[in-house]
């Protein structure tokens, strides 16, 4: 699947959390949560449906997710580490680590997950 930009995600998060939902509907809410005209969302989804992640069936105009937000984040998480850690998910995650903000909450999390991986 082709990469989903900050506008084409903004019409994904409520097909993701509330499920299909008209192009109308879909123009509504984001009238109101982003400020975008009728035109905009409709152009957004006539993109979305040309990369494959959203299909449009009638009557109505309803659009359906054709992707998972996990299906998004692992494609784009995969990407970020391709391009700026040659691959390296050691070096992504001593970067990400390197911050030292995590809480002991956080911490003990991720200790949970590395474990639960093995």
């Amino acid at each position: 699947m082709e990469k989903l930009f900050d506008s084409e995600l903004k019409v994904m998060e409520p097909l993701w959390e509330d499920g299909p939902q008209t192009a109308g509907a879909l123009a509504k809410r984001l009238a109101q949560s982003v400020g975008w005209n009728r035109n905009t969302t409709y152009t957004v989804i006539k993109k979305l449906i040309d990369k494959g992640a959203v299909v449009r069936s009638d009557p109505g105009f309803l659009c359906t997710a054709l992707v998972s937000r996990e299906e998004v984040q692992r494609l784009e998480t995969d990407s970020l580490i391709t391009r700026l850690f040659g691959g390296s998910r050691t070096q992504f995650l001593s970067a990400f680590l390197s911050e030292k903000d995590l809480t002991p909450a956080e911490a003990q999390q991720l200790r949970d997950l590395i474990e639960n991986w093995k």
